[in-house]
């Protein structure tokens, strides 16, 4: 049970009794509430009931850290109370019935006390909560105010219908609790401070999680405008409210950190309170603050974004987005701010990794499940600067630019800069560069020339967008050219769809955005992509998309990867929508077609560099570019399961310190240069694989090689090998082999695919029969085939367990025969109970399931090898197979075909949706059955 839900029903349940006192009765349901939220924070921390009289009083409870009761004093006093040597390290607890005022409590003689001699209190009268605490002057003062019912009817009826209590605002309790807890706590690790930011993150998503403003509205179309997508379904909702909390949150810490160093290199003498004016175009209100406490609303005028700026004066504007409540939350939130160890927190934020500091923290806290679907993947700086320096080099060495990325007439872009981690090393790149030269009096002006004109940058989403602008502010800063806050300079990097906007529009009108900041963006964003000529594009393009409905602009991308791959190459199911691949279109595009010339350098999923989908993609780099390096990454888990050829661990290329698990594709990193002018010669093509725990480190260090290509293999794709980048070693007689899909009459056949945990098949016959049965027994109550199946009565994508019994039942009654043998991996034959109706099954395959007559057998094989060497590539299976009976993909091909009417073929069509493996109609006769 939710702790919150618990707390109320403990409370009920007692009030129900009739014998419970107003006040003491209660204690054990918020203890055992506080306990609970405690076991977020590190430390614990722990409720300790009714404390000793130390001579203020007798609080009804402190809060304690876990260590607290560890401690050499707790442990000589072992069987005494802990306060005898140990203060609760995180205050005191003051408790009243629900039928007191809070305000009333706050105001007695009673809680001054405990403030004097604890300096930290939670006062509460079970419905409503408060915290006081100090001023930095000593004084007390209400901190933060919590309310689960404004009077005491509402809340004794809460307490009687706990589940009642809406899941918004158990949430923003349970927040708000944590961080009663922790407000003692230290605020000096980047970590610590992710951690409490997303707290109050959690609460003002909570706040606006069903509000319906217009404004809102308003601005969700402000930046769908600005972004040229959709944001729809439940995802698309959850993301945009999602990424506009995120925003805010990112936006402030940002606006603190530039506060927080500019305070830092202020003189003493002119740090003396000041007045802070500014006006917000709505409400032309004047806000006053002193230049020793954060205030948001002066300090987000340190960002040098206007769209950012105008979403902060929509929160801080009651006509607009001001019911919501935020500027309440952010107001917590600046406070907390002010608590930090500045010297501390700066000491241990390294400004050039802001994202493992604090970006990834701060979102795995705030919102985990959006952190999945995002893929937010921090990339290691070797990769960053192993690019960066690579793309350096050949500038040089093939297109004879002598000062490489320094040069004033390249262009660089990453289409997909996230938080900037790209734009920051070509910049440092560049620093070098005009130092190593002899740099002059204009170095500074040549590099924020750089950064403001031709190292650009696209990114979609909001919340990075804002880091990156912080966290390149920063590096100029430290390079010595600092933006100028009064001319409002900003950097080169845009909010916008990198994929689209590349050519006016030739019919519709340009859209008007109802927020000027926005159409500012867009409109700058544009001007980059229809007047710029692109030299260099780099980067790490997402391999996901999310919540977004992109334009047929976008869409049609990758079209000239797909021609001929029926027609020619015969490949008839593939896979080009992933993200990565529109990206690659999009680079080999705008330097190939726009430019003439240049360089691209993407880390991405390493699918491209030998699968069948890819082959047409593969087809147009040889004949687009001069010189091709691949630095196959591999850390691949389904193709290797992340293991060296030799065996040992070989982990995902984005796996470090701050994120062990890495990513689950294997990935490398491609190189591609143009050279001026037409094409002339066969194009170099070269191939290197890296593995082990220790190839990040590798990678880097292969730059100081002294003939850089000799670590290379040279490759060489051609028509039979289907343009592969990997290196084979097969004789050329190899090639005119026939495939094992050329000797087939009917295209090869993935086995059938449970994904249901196993739940119809089984070793035993007759316990798979009893499930089966219950299973197809309408008598047979829902509840009780938890106990039966229980893996067919839980939920899955795509697959909603009730409705799928209920379908089933309404088409066939179990039947016997549907128990067949069934081959689960090599030399592992179970039994298993099939049905064709979806979606009991994951994938059914009935073309094939029809071949798997008695008598029959089928040639059982894989597409691609999973390791060198790989010992036998097929078996043959005398059963119905599994689509995992292998350690990749199991195909299946059997050795005779009864051919099916087109009756019964259109019948399993339309009964499953489509053909499996898109085989025609032409194989099947009406007269050969």
């Amino acid at each position: 049970m939710d702790p919150v839900e618990r707390y109320l029903s403990d409370i009920g349940e007692i009030r129900a009794t009739g014998a419970g006192t107003v006040e003491t009765s209660y204690y054990p349901a918020l203890s055992t509430l506080l306990n609970e939220i405690g076991k977020r924070p590190t430390p614990k921390v722990r409720c300790v009931i009714q404390l000793q009289n130390k001579g203020a009083g007798m609080p009804d409870g402190g809060m304690f850290t876990a260590d607290q009761f560890r401690s050499k004093a707790a442990k000589q006093n072992a069987g005494a109370n802990p306060l005898e040597t140990l203060p609760p390290s995180r205050g005191v607890i003051e408790v009243k019935s629900p039928a007191e005022d809070l305000a009333d409590i706050i105001a007695s003689e009673q809680i001054a006390r405990y403030w004097d001699y604890y300096g930290l209190v939670l006062v509460t009268n079970y419905r409503a909560f408060t915290l006081i605490g100090r001023t930095a002057t000593g004084h007390a003062v209400e901190l933060e105010r919590f309310t689960l019912a404004a009077t005491e009817a509402e809340f004794w009826k809460l307490a009687a219908h706990p589940r009642t209590c809406p899941d918004g605002l158990r949430e923003r309790f349970a927040e708000y609790l944590y961080r009663a807890m922790t407000h003692n706590a230290p605020l000096a690790k980047p970590h610590d401070v992710a951690a409490i930011l997303a707290s109050y993150a959690r609460d003002a998503k909570a706040r606006i999680e069903h509000a319906d403003l217009p404004a809102l509205a308003g601005l969700r179309e402000a930046l769908e405008l600005a972004l040229g997508l959709k944001f729809e379904g439940e995802k698309g909702e959850h993301f945009f409210r999602s990424t506009l909390i995120q925003t805010l949150f990112y936006g402030i810490f940002s606006a603190w950190v530039l506060w927080a160093r500019k305070r830092a290199s202020t003189p003493a003498a002119s740090t003396k309170e000041k007045t802070l004016k500014y006006e917000l175009k709505e409400s032309a209100t004047a806000y006053r603050t002193d230049a020793k406490h954060f205030d948001w609303r002066t300090a987000v005028w340190h960002l040098r974004v206007p769209m950012i700026r105008a979403l902060f004066a929509q929160i801080a504007t009651p006509e607009r987005l001001g019911s919501l409540g935020l500027a309440e939350v952010l107001d917590w939130t600046a406070s907390a701010l002010n608590r930090v160890d500045g010297d501390a927190f700066f000491a241990a934020f390294d400004e050039g990794h802001a994202v493992q500091y604090f970006y990834e923290p701060f979102l795995q806290k705030f919102d985990p499940e959006l952190r999945k679907d995002l893929g937010v993947w921090y990339t290691p700086t070797e990769i960053v600067e192993y690019q960066v320096e690579r793309v350096d080099a050949v500038l040089r060495e093939e297109l004879h630019i002598a000062d490489g990325l320094a040069d004033e007439r390249v262009i660089v872009l990453d289409p997909c800069c996230g938080t900037g981690a790209y734009v920051r090393a070509v910049l440092t790149r560049i620093a070098k560069t005009l130092n190593d030269k002899g740099g002059d009096s204009l170095t500074a002006q040549d590099l924020k020339t750089a950064a403001l004109e031709r190292v650009l940058g696209f990114e979609i989403l909001p919340a990075p967008f804002v880091i990156a602008h912080l966290q390149i502010g920063l590096l100029l800063e430290t390079l010595g050219a600092p933006l100028n806050e009064s001319k409002d300079e900003r950097v080169g990097v845009y909010l916008t769809n990198a994929l689209t906007g590349w050519e006016p529009p030739k019919e519709k009108p340009k859209q008007m955005i109802l927020m000027p900041e926005f159409e500012q963006e867009r409109d700058a964003a544009n001007h980059v992509k229809q007047g710029k000529k692109i030299i260099v594009i780099l980067g790490n393009p997402p391999y996901n998309s999310f919540a977004g409905v992109s334009p047929e602009e976008e869409n049609d991308l990758v079209e000239p990867y797909k021609e001929g791959l029926i027609s020619k190459w015969g490949i008839k199911k593939f896979n080009l929508d992933d993200l990565y691949v529109r990206f690659f279109r999009l680079a080999e595009k705008r330097i190939t077609e726009h430019s003439g010339m240049g360089v691209v350098s993407f880390i991405s999923n390493f699918s491209y560099l030998g699968d069948p989908s890819f082959v047409v993609m593969r087809q147009r780099f040889l004949e687009e570019f001069d010189k091709l390096w691949f630095d196959c990454l591999n850390g691949d888990s389904r193709e290797t399961g992340k293991l060296t050829p030799d065996g040992k661990p070989d982990p995902s290329i984005f796996s470090t310190q701050w994120n062990r698990e890495g990513i689950r594709v294997g990935t490398a990193i491609g190189l591609m240069v143009k050279h001026r002018g037409n094409k002339t010669s066969q194009p170099e093509a070269r191939f290197r694989h890296f593995w082990g725990t220790e190839k990040r480190e590798e990678l880097f260090a292969s730059l100081s090689a002294k003939k850089f290509d000799a670590q290379y293999e040279t490759v060489a794709p051609t028509a039979e090998n289907r343009w592969s980048f990997r290196p084979s070693k097969v004789t050329a007689a190899y090639r005119e082999w026939p495939s094992l899909s050329n000797l087939c009459d009917i295209p090869p056949s993935l086995g059938v695919l449970d994904n249901r945990q196993e739940a119809l098949i089984c070793i035993d016959k007759e316990q798979l029969q009893l499930r089966a049965s219950k299973y197809l027994d309408s008598n047979v109550p829902w509840d009780e085939l938890s106990t039966v199946v229980p893996a067919l009565v839980r939920n899955y994508a795509r697959f909603n367990a009730r409705e799928a019994r209920e379908k089933i039942l309404k088409t066939e009654p179990f039947n016997a025969d549907n128990i067949r043998r069934v081959l689960v991996r090599p030399m592992d034959n179970r039994w298993c109970y099939y049905t064709s109706v979806r979606p009991i099954w994951t994938e059914t395959r009935p073309l094939y399931v029809q071949q798997c007559w008695p008598g029959n057998t089928a040639l059982v094989s894989r597409r691609t090898c999973n390791t060198s060497p790989e010992g036998p590539p097929f078996l043959f299976a005398s059963t119905l197979g599994m689509q995992h009976a292998m350690h990749t993909d199991a195909y299946y091909v059997p050795l005779r075909l009864r051919l099916l009417p087109k009756r019964e073929c259109a019948k399993l069509k339309s009964e499953n949706g489509q053909i499996e493996n898109n085989v025609q109609d032409e194989m099947f006769d009406d007269e050969k059955i």
